[in-house]
């Protein structure tokens, strides 16, 4: 039969597929694919709140750790030493780092402790012999200080001082030169962050006369 007007071609409209509309999902997940339509795709499952707990905080910021962790805290400051008679200092340092300078001076302050900073072997030896009989009892150095030559510096040290600790401090990255400064003699040998950290109960420790010390 011809098409003519009011007779669209194709046999009618009965058998024509409309455009537009979408097969029938097969299978398929109806919320899942409504997702699909909106995200370009992508699904997104709701987000697990549960790392929260491990950061300690709401939305990863740190804050009151949950129960199963350990808390988080500042160490507390010891308290400061009794006033002295005499002007007697006991701790040395090699630190020409300004930042560190002026930190170990504040912490000394502090905890009444008497810290002297030195500039090389003689300048040492020479405050140590105005001390008398009274031998250092903590010797700080700065392992990047070249100035000082700890590496040279420190085993001479150690024959002369052989009751007094040595104490370097340097960049947590600098494996090979902790290893040779505790070759040389180095007590203990401490990331700048750690030495920091412990510079408060260090200074208590050695800067209290031999009596109290604890």
């Amino acid at each position: 039969m011809n098409a003519g007007p009011g007779h669209p071609s194709g046999g009618g409209g009965k058998n024509r597929r409309r455009r537009g509309r979408r097969p029938p999902n097969q299978g398929g997940h109806p919320g899942r694919d409504r997702q699909q339509q909106h995200g370009g795709g992508i699904y997104t499952a709701p987000m697990d709140h549960s790392y929260r707990a491990a950061m300690g905080g709401n939305n990863g910021r740190p804050g009151r750790m949950r129960p199963g962790f350990a808390p988080a805290y500042a160490p507390v400051d010891p308290d400061p030493l009794p006033d002295r008679e005499d002007d007697t200092s006991r701790i040395f340092a090699f630190v020409d780092d300004l930042f560190f300078q002026a930190k170990i001076q504040e912490t000394a302050r502090k905890l009444n402790v008497k810290v002297e900073f030195c500039k090389g072997e003689k300048d040492l030896l020479e405050r140590i012999k105005q001390n008398g009989e009274e031998k250092p009892s903590l010797i700080i150095f700065d392992m990047n200080n070249a100035n000082a030559k700890p590496l040279t510096l420190i085993p001479k040290l150690k024959t002369k001082l052989k009751k007094t600790s040595i104490i370097g401090f340097l960049s947590h990255v600098q494996g090979d030169l902790k290893q040779k400064a505790h070759e040389v003699g180095c007590d203990m040998v401490l990331p700048r962050s750690a030495f920091s950290q412990n510079l408060p109960q260090l200074l208590r420790r050695h800067g209290a006369p031999e009596e109290t010390t604890t």
